[in-house]
This record gives structure tokens, C-alpha cells and sequence, in this order.
């Protein structure tokens, strides 16, 4: 049984189309028989086509008041997109297709309603940080979650346009995926950062791990400039590979687009699996270097040979700033402090949903 469902059969609660109470007498009428759609009318509005609409413009003023749940919430809105069409029963859009998102996302009202929600959920966020950092052994998660839960619902109650089981849902779900197994360890062994070591087939140890705190939380809070660093450098080298991948789509033979004294300058240098090697352009270097009939090709492939060079140069420093950070994070393990501990887990990993 889904949370949605566990949680609507528990509270007996009646919901349009999914779910409702049914007396014994009318059960005792369909002879006892218990098809769901006897009772519940499970179906969809059917989505009525306008054939006018389609063939002379304008949108249906039903399909507009249809809306009426965002119109009570937003009631200028409709006036800033519709205005009435040449004929009655029709409305037009005042604004073009294309800038309708942009109109309802800046438009005031909306901006106030979206506002609303978020302090809702802020509201809920705060109001049990001292619950969720306040977590020891000997605790019950199922108790924690019950009270996380409860207060989400009482939050969103009475809220226009959102269903507060559909945040309650999205609540539990992340409970299950991301936030029950920390919880569980938590209070089983207590705020502790254990390490793990990850061995490769031979037993050598390759890295490490943390189940409740991964090394990207560590490195996000206490290594920005560092990961920035290592971003940085892998975009140099994507520009880098883009360059080279650049020459052979113009040099490396068959484009159509090519002089003959251009085409296939680098066809010489690269190998049966397409791949343009060092090695390959140097031995080819060897052989045309002194040769001026070769000066295209020359040009090209010491151009090719740099960006390979620039490269293998940038790799190597992603590998010394990515060991260096690796080694970093593994001295902050052991650093850190139980209120740091917490902050990491509550604040920058469960908080966040």
C-alpha cells in the first residue's frame, strides 16, 4: 500500500474520484460485490474539442472559467492574458503564446502566492530543526517521520491550489529514498562521520566513503574554491577536446566542404579507431618536417600535436587538484566537530529536499 493510500485509508478520508466511504446498504444493493468502480467513478473529464476554436481562433470561455481555482488566487491574472474574442463564448490571448510563462510567473499575485508557500514550508523546515538535530540513540524513526509528517499536513491545510497529501506524499517518499537509513544509523550509533574504505579486486584501497555524510557535502561546505578549481579546469579541457574534434571534422578527410589540397591533412595520423595519437603525428612530423610540399599538413598537425600537449597538461592537473582535494576531505572526516556534524546532515543534506 502507497503512503497516499495508507494515509487516506487510515484517516477515512473522502476524495473525488479515488476514494470515499460506502454504506453497507449500498454495498448489500450491488449483492455484496466489491468492484471499486461500482462505487467510485474513477474517470476523467472527457477533454472537449471546439471544432470553431480550431478553425476560426479564439479559445472557449468554458475552457477559461474551467480555471476557476487559479482565478480565485490569482484574479487579475486573467484579465492581464484574456480579452474577449469578435464573436461571444470566445476569448483571445492579449499577450503572444511565447510570453505567457513570463507573464504569469513576474505578474504580482503569483509572486505573492509563491512567496506564501515557500514560508509555509520554511516555517515547517524551522520548526523542527531542533527535532532533527536533536535525534539520539535509543530514538524511534518511526515516531520522528509520524511527527514530521502530521505537521507538513496541518501546514499546507486550507492552502488554494496545492494538495496537502501530495506534499505529504513527496515528504514520504523522500523519507524512504534519502532520509530513513541515516536516521535509522543515527540512532542506532549516534552522531558519528565513520569512513568506509572502498578496495579494489586485489584488496588495495582505492577511496573512501561515508554512508550518512558523502564527500560531496564535505567539499560544498568546506572546499568551494577548491571544487571551483577542478570546474574550471575541466571546462579548459573540454574547449580543448572541442578544438581537436574541430580539426578532424575539417581536416580529417571525406568533407565535401574541403579543397583537395586540404582534405584528409590529418587522414595520415589517425588510427583505424579514428583516434588522432601523439604518436602517430610525431613519427609523421619525422618524415615531412623538411619538405615544403607538406606545409599544409605540417601546420595542421602541429597545431593538433599543441592542443594534444595542452591536454595532457590540464589532465594532469585535474588529477593533482582532484588527489589533493581527496586527501583533504579525508583529514576533515575526523575534524569534525558534532554541531558540524549535524549542520551537514540536517542543514545541507535532508533540509534541501
Amino acid at each position: 500500500m502507497g503512503f497516499y493510500t495508507s494515509v487516506v485509508f487510515n484517516k477515512q478520508l473522502e476524495i473525488p474520484k479515488y476514494a470515499r466511504m460506502v454504506p453497507v446498504a449500498e454495498i448489500a444493493s450491488n449483492d455484496y460485490n466489491l468492484n471499486i468502480p461500482r462505487y467510485i467513478d474513477s474517470q476523467e473529464e472527457e477533454d472537449i474539442q471546439d471544432i470553431a476554436a480550431h478553425l476560426l481562433g479564439g479559445i472557449p470561455q468554458r475552457d477559461v472559467a474551467a480555471l476557476r481555482d487559479y482565478w480565485q488566487v490569482y484574479p487579475t491574472l486573467r484579465q492581464e492574458l484574456f480579452e474577449p474574442a469578435n464573436r461571444p463564448e470566445y476569448q483571445m490571448l492579449k499577450v503572444s503564446s511565447g510570453d505567457v510563462k513570463a507573464c504569469i510567473f513576474n505578474h504580482p499575485e503569483f509572486i505573492s502566492y509563491a512567496k506564501d508557500i515557500e514560508a509555509v514550508f520554511e516555517g515547517w523546515k524551522n520548526q523542527h530543526l531542533g527535532l532533527l538535530k536533536g535525534i539520539q540513540q535509543g530514538d524511534k524513526p518511526k515516531e520522528i517521520i509520524y511527527q514530521l509528517a502530521e505537521n507538513l499536513l496541518q501546514g499546507f491545510t486550507g492552502k488554494s491550489l496545492i494538495d496537502k497529501y501530495d506534499v505529504y506524499q513527496h515528504l514520504m517518499t523522500y523519507w524512504v529514498e534519502s532520509m530513513k537509513d541515516d536516521v535509522y544509523i543515527l540512532v542506532e550509533d549516534g552522531w558519528k562521520a565513520e569512513l568506509k574504505e572502498v578496495l579494489n579486486k586485489n584488496g588495495k584501497v582505492t577511496d573512501f566513503e561515508c554512508e550518512l555524510i558523502p564527500k560531496e557535502l564535505i567539499i560544498n561546505r568546506y572546499f568551494q574554491a577548491e571544487k571551483a578549481n577542478i570546474e574550471t579546469l575541466e571546462t579548459q579541457k573540454d574547449d580543448i577536446v572541442r578544438q581537436q574534434e574541430e580539426l578532424q571534422e575539417e581536416y580529417g578527410g571525406g568533407s565535401a566542404s574541403l579543397t583537395t589540397s586540404e582534405e584528409g591533412l590529418l587522414e595520415e595520423v589517425t588510427s583505424d579507431s579514428g583516434k588522432v595519437t601523439k604518436n602517430n603525428i610525431n613519427s609523421r612530423l619525422k618524415v615531412i618536417k623538411n619538405d615544403a610540399n607538406f606545409k599544409d599538413e605540417l601546420q595542421v598537425l602541429t597545431a593538433y600535436l599543441n592542443l594534444i600537449e595542452q591536454e595532457a597538461e590540464v589532465s594532469k592537473k585535474i588529477k593533482d587538484a582532484t588527489d589533493k582535494l581527496n586527501n583533504d576531505v579525508l583529514k576533515k572526516y575526523p575534524q569534525l566537530t558534532e554541531d558540524e556534524i549535524k549542520t551537514l546532515i540536517v542543514d545541507d543534506k535532508w533540509l534541501p529536499l
